[in-house]
């Protein structure tokens, strides 16, 4: 009230006045400064809220922070107690609130809007609420890859088996589909899906080639015509089997090649021989040797060949044969009268 007006009142007001104003309390405490920087971090199953405290200065006693949560259909925030939500986020020293610690508790609704805020605390005094934007967790959050892939190669195939990033309550509302990435070793990448399957066969490849791939899952949910794609899992690569084509080429190609190469073999065989026979026939052929007889005379020279060679001759080789001769021509004058001559010969 300005001086004048002061005057200008009469003197009982003016005394009602003064009165009152020594009675009125003293000036609220200051507020703590509030919470910046909320973020909320939304990645499978996992939700997390969390924030950088303000700015204190002299403060005495540790601060502590409560979070409120509050859905569409609500009118009142609601402290996120285990009861209420399944983990507690009240009067905590930590700068964030996760919403999935170990429990059984799946957290928020992930098909509502979710309203956070929270605020610091210290005996007497709190901040200012610090609101977080609102969230829905299907649709704002991030989707891993597939938590585990195998592949295993078949006839001109591959056979992927995978597992969803993360387990889904409500599969009438929600489920998940998979796009297969995949390319020929230095060749342009190809797309096939989506799948809704866990087991996935990609067919008509090439056989006995390598074949790199990635495998994305997108989110699908129908009431809200929401298509929300995943990240994609690291790249891995695997060489397609023969298919039984391929395995008969192969066996007509080892027959054929083994045929060829014994037939080579033959040849340069037939060649070498005829090139290098009289070499051959000389490594191959026996040497003369010396007779016995010959043999032991050089061992012994005083003893006569001929005794020795007549020594060594069988006993038949000395018998004379009796050979007679008849004579049937008249005899002539001047002749033996006898009808036969016998005459030794040897």
């Amino acid at each position: 009230m300005r001086p004048r007006l002061w005057l200008r009142l009469p003197l009982p007001l003016l005394l009602v006045l003064l009165v009152l104003r020594s009675a009125a309390p003293a000036d609220p405490p200051s507020q703590l400064p509030a919470p910046q920087n909320l973020k909320i971090r939304l990645y499978n199953t996992e939700q997390v809220l969390g924030w950088e405290p303000g700015p204190l200065s002299h403060e005495v006693g540790p601060v502590v922070y409560q979070v409120q949560f509050k859905y569409p259909s609500s009118r009142e925030w609601s402290d996120v107690t285990l009861s209420s939500v399944g983990v507690n986020c009240s009067k905590i020293t930590a700068t964030e609130c996760d919403f999935t610690a170990p429990s059984l508790s799946p957290g928020f609704l992930p098909y509502f809007n979710v309203s956070l805020r929270v605020r610091a605390e210290l005996p007497g005094r709190v901040s200012a609420w610090a609101s977080a934007p609102w969230f829905q967790h299907y649709r704002n959050v991030t989707i891993g890859p597939p938590r585990h892939i195998w592949v295993t190669p078949g006839e001109g195939s591959l056979v992927i088996k995978l597992s969803p990033p993360f387990t889904i309550m409500d599969l009438s509302m929600v489920t998940f589909q998979y796009y297969i990435h995949y390319w020929e070793k230095d060749g342009n990448p190809q797309v096939r899906g989506p799948y809704r399957d866990s087991s996935i066969v990609l067919r008509d490849l090439q056989p006995l080639s390598q074949y790199c791939l990635r495998v994305q899952a997108h989110l699908l949910w129908k009431a809200q015509d929401l298509d929300r794609p995943g990240l994609a899992s690291n790249v891995s690569c695997h060489q397609t089997a023969a298919d039984a084509s391929t395995r008969l080429q192969r066996v007509v190609l080892v027959a054929a090649a083994t045929f060829l190469g014994l037939a080579g073999l033959a040849g340069a065989c037939v060649f070498l021989i005829l090139r290098f026979r009289g070499l051959i026939k000389y490594w191959f052929h026996t040497p003369p040797g010396i007779p016995v007889q010959i043999e032991e005379y050089l061992k012994d020279p005083a003893q006569h060949i001929l005794e020795a060679l007549d020594q060594d001759s069988p006993a038949e080789d000395d018998a004379w044969d009796m050979v007679s001769e008849v004579s049937s021509l008249e005899q002539e004058p001047g002749t033996p009268s006898e009808a036969g001559d016998t005459v030794p010969t040897l």
